[in-house]
């Protein structure tokens, strides 16, 4: 059923209101989770298929590129079908799909499903926030976005506790199997609660030429980033053609959009001052948070000797201080440019923070900042997210959650590609400047050495423990620096906040019903 074109359907209430937003959270949830959880499982899964970690870097790669392309087409598809039943089938697909990933029989059939996960996840994130937005009245649109911003920023952060936990635990297929029960429940009681609130649709021509353009510069950028690293990046030839592939595909493609009549991406929304630098502040703050949220579990597991269970027990409170603080922040009544540049001055207090950590540093140390975290991360989304929908008239909202997500998506991956060769970097040029004492004619050597020997090691054994231990130092270095530059980087994001126009009052700003 739609509705017609002028006739908005009222905000539920009560407990149909309570069920649903939890339904629509889910949705969220499960496809954020998704895009996080395998990274820590990785070693394990191509172990257990006999493959190598690099060829089992396509598990991740895959759901990346297929759903790339599809998150900006949101606005396309729920115009074609209406916001309720793309949102619900996307679901339902995307369970099937998370079955058939943990039931994957070799590498090959795990990437054909992975593909098909991430291209039917695509509008789960946007339905749900255009939906959530749409069931709740216009005075607590606030507390919509904020749920929807809890579980988007929640899920990255237990993506790699219960990754590691079931790799260490159980068979590394629950990883996806956990979404069946999940996906059923939540498209089922979407279904059920939003059906009669379908959005009008019209018969859309389809952009043949700007899919394929889409497809071909996201696929060509998407496995760049995730080669790149591995392959030592400008100075591999295969790189290099992926580069060019993604720059011209992407100019042709921003071309095509723009000057076609019935473009599959709306990007004139660009125009609007507010969702270009709101959009702008999100990629940028959302890069920060997801390079800092791969980088501290990575130095934990590699060079401190945590499992992946712990090193996402250290990431943890920040969730949970997330989580109590949300519902809180959304009643405030303050200009969101204020509330977003709170936040990000807390994103940075919480990278010098961790710049000051040490090779001895307690849990407790290493958890500190996180909670900090937990304070930015409660008043991240909410304001950004409704600076950059800001006047919007509804019926353009869904495209332009489709599109802020996709730069959102696409910032993050750049983010994780940045951060770890910087990384690897920054840590081979400490080892080296270390090593330069690292030989028999430095007296601190020598008497390391004889320190160690005299506890029964021999030369060779304590020759290797103190190259281990000027490896440990080289990448607590190459973290502390980058922690550094992030805090920074934070601090500057705050003035592309303030380009932005004051948001009109929630009510009119964010009216996506």
């Amino acid at each position: 059923m739609s509705n017609a074109a002028g006739a908005q359907p009222a905000p539920l209430k009560g407990g149909a209101l309570a069920v649903t937003s939890v339904a629509l959270a889910l949705g969220t949830f499960m496809q954020v989770l998704d895009g996080t959880i395998a990274n820590v499982s990785l070693p394990t899964i191509a172990g257990n298929l006999g493959v190598s970690t690099d060829n089992g870097t396509w598990v991740i790669t895959s759901f990346a590129v297929a759903n790339g392309v599809t998150v900006p087409l949101t606005g396309w598809f729920m115009q074609r079908a209406g916001v309720v039943r793309t949102f619900t089938i996307s679901v339902i697909l995307f369970t099937i799909a998370s079955l058939l990933c943990g039931l994957a029989w070799n590498l090959e059939s795990l990437i054909a499903f992975r593909i098909l996960q991430g291209a039917v996840s695509g509008p789960m994130i946007p339905g749900s926030q255009a939906l959530l937005i749409a069931i709740f009245p216009p005075h607590k649109r606030g507390t919509a976005l904020s749920i929807w911003a809890m579980t988007t920023l929640v899920a990255p952060v237990l993506g790699p506790v219960l990754g590691g936990y079931i790799s260490d635990n159980y068979h590394w297929g629950w990883i996806f199997l956990i979404n069946v029960p999940v996906g059923i429940a939540a498209a089922a009681i979407s279904w059920r609660q939003l059906a009669s609130r379908e959005t009008p649709t019209r018969k859309l021509p389809i952009d043949t030429v700007g899919l394929i353009l889409l497809a071909f510069w996201v696929f060509s950028l998407q496995t760049m980033l995730d080669l790149g690293k591995d392959r030592d990046w400008f100075h591999n030839s295969l790189i290099v053609v992926l580069a060019i592939c993604a720059v011209i595909g992407f100019v042709a493609w921003v071309i095509w959009e723009l000057t076609d009549r019935a473009p599959a991406v709306d990007l004139s929304l660009f125009k609007r001052r507010n969702f270009a630098f709101g959009t702008l502040a999100l990629c940028l703050g959302y890069a920060l948070f997801f390079a800092n949220n791969l980088l501290l579990p990575l130095w934990l597991q590699e060079q401190m000797g945590y499992t992946a269970t712990w090193a996402g027990f250290v990431a943890a409170p920040s969730g949970i201080v997330a989580v109590l603080m949300t519902p809180i922040v959304a009643r405030l009544k303050l200009d969101m440019r204020w509330l977003a540049t709170v936040a990000f001055l807390a994103f940075a207090g919480s990278y010098f923070m961790r710049a000051n950590y040490t090779p001895d540093a307690s849990f407790v140390t290493l958890m500190l900042p996180l909670l900090l975290q937990g304070v930015a991360m409660s008043m991240f989304f909410v304001p950004l997210v409704s600076i950059s929908l800001d006047r919007l008239p509804p019926e353009r909202v869904p495209s332009a959650s489709g599109i802020s997500n996709f730069a959102r998506i696409t910032a993050g991956s750049f983010a994780a590609s940045i951060i770890t060769t910087f990384w690897d970097r920054r840590a081979a040029l400490h080892q080296t400047r270390l090593t330069e004492v690292g030989n028999d004619y430095s007296p601190v050597y020598r008497q390391a050495t004889e320190q160690l020997q005299a506890h029964g090691m021999s030369p060779l054994q304590a020759a290797g423990s103190i190259m281990r231990q000027i490896a440990n130092q080289s990448y607590l270095l190459s973290s502390l620096e980058l922690f550094w530059i992030c805090g920074w980087m934070a601090l500057a994001t705050i003035a592309v906040i303030w380009i932005a126009r004051k948001p009109a009052p929630s009510q009119h700003a964010v009216a996506a019903d």
